[in-house]
């Protein structure tokens, strides 16, 4: 039996659900089908070492460790350059402001970073997060639920002035200023202008023929894999999904997140399919023609593996459907209307719907009603 591997990335998010998220250990095992012990595993090394953990088999020799070091290092400065610009202004403000801009930000940077950067105690920081609110934040609680109420009524289209005077109608005295910061803490954006997509720059090399035809239906698991990548929009920017589905089931078996549209981040998807699926013989991967898939990169990580190559017929999106349709429901059933303020968040609300909803109880019209997961043991057992 072919030994099961997980990428660093499915580790690392792996965690977070149990660590960020509130899901148990026992639920979140469960859920991705991964060992308790295993996943308790991961936790301590995050936990031990969260800059350093899962860094893949071997130790690193002498040159590669202060190599490491370094990096350590620069990631450290880079992160309190990024923290102070973020929180410009804060340096002259009292540790009431400084703490609540480490309580909003903690999920991006370690605490140990935020407050050393502010020049506030940690100690005194978890202090504060169990203090009683101040008149000033009790304030905030209240008008911050009048300024959601007028932008909820609009239909998620008012700026910040036009919500302040909604909430100066109602009664409320408070400075432009104050509703704008408020609308920013509970990530109230008015609904942008479309903005332009991004496109795929990179050279186009020879296509493959499209061998799978539109023929969306396999016997066995491993038959037809099909693949593509799509765009979610975030505070930060944009963040691309790649995925990877076996057209068996309809499942999900491979997925990767990338803040660039390169081939790694397709072939990131690619290996991650092949280590939860074992090597598969007779294995067929279609795609469509962009220059991620038909680099040199992917067409040898594809020729090392022996799957054989197709894509679709430029400019035809049926040829790819299945996979459109996955796409489609991802952004319809979670993340349409919704704004993320960091990729992270968009990081951890795609894994969430592919692991735990998507291949877990999202029932699939094709497959009976089933769920992916259900679909595979019931062929198993039967």
């Amino acid at each position: 039996m072919t030994r099961r591997q997980f990428s660093r990335e499915f580790k690392l998010e792996a965690v977070r659900l149990v660590n960020e998220r509130g899901i148990s250990l026992v639920q979140a095992s469960r859920d991705l089908d991964v060992g308790e012990s295993i996943l308790r595993r991961w936790i301590k090394e995050v936990t031990s070492d969260p800059g350093q953990a899962f860094p893949g088999q071997g130790q690193l020799k002498p040159d590669q460790q202060e190599i490491d070091r370094l990096r350590r290092e620069v990631a450290k400065l880079k992160a309190e350059r990024d923290i102070l610009k973020k929180g410009r202004g804060l340096l002259r403000e009292g540790v009431d402001m400084k703490f609540g801009f480490v309580a909003k930000h903690r999920g991006i940077w370690p605490v140990r970073w935020l407050c050393e950067a502010l020049g506030v105690s940690r100690s005194g920081f978890h202090a504060w997060l169990t203090r009683s609110p101040s008149a000033r934040a009790r304030s905030d609680e209240i008008l911050g639920a009048h300024v959601k109420a007028s932008f909820v009524g609009s239909d998620r289209t008012y700026g910040a002035r036009r919500v302040w005077h909604d909430v100066l109608a109602e009664g409320d005295v408070c400075g432009l200023h104050r509703i704008e910061r408020l609308m920013r803490e509970q990530a109230l954006r008015a609904r942008p202008r479309r903005r332009g997509l991004p496109s795929d720059k990179g050279e186009r090399n020879e296509a493959a023929a499209n061998v799978l035809d539109r023929q969306f239906v396999a016997t066995a698991p491993n038959q037809k894999w099909i693949a593509d990548f799509t765009y979610l929009w975030t505070a930060e920017g944009w963040l691309y999904v790649a995925a990877v589905i076996d057209l068996f089931s309809r499942r999900v078996v491979g997925w990767s997140m990338s803040v660039t549209m390169t081939a790694q981040l397709v072939a990131d998807a690619l290996m991650m399919a092949i280590w939860r699926r074992g090597k598969p013989d007779a294995l067929m991967h279609h795609s469509d023609q962009g220059s991620q898939y038909s680099s040199e990169q992917f067409q040898k990580l594809l020729a090392d593996h022996n799957v054989s190559c197709s894509m679709s017929r430029s400019g035809n999106v049926w040829d790819n459907a299945a996979m459109e349709s996955f796409f489609s429901s991802l952004k319809t059933e979670r993340t349409a209307r919704k704004v993320y303020r960091t990729r992270d968040q968009a990081r951890a609300d795609v894994f969430d719907y592919i692991e735990r909803f998507y291949n877990l109880r999202r029932r699939h019209s094709t497959i009976g009603y089933l769920s992916p997961m259900e679909f595979e043991r019931n062929k198993a057992s039967g």
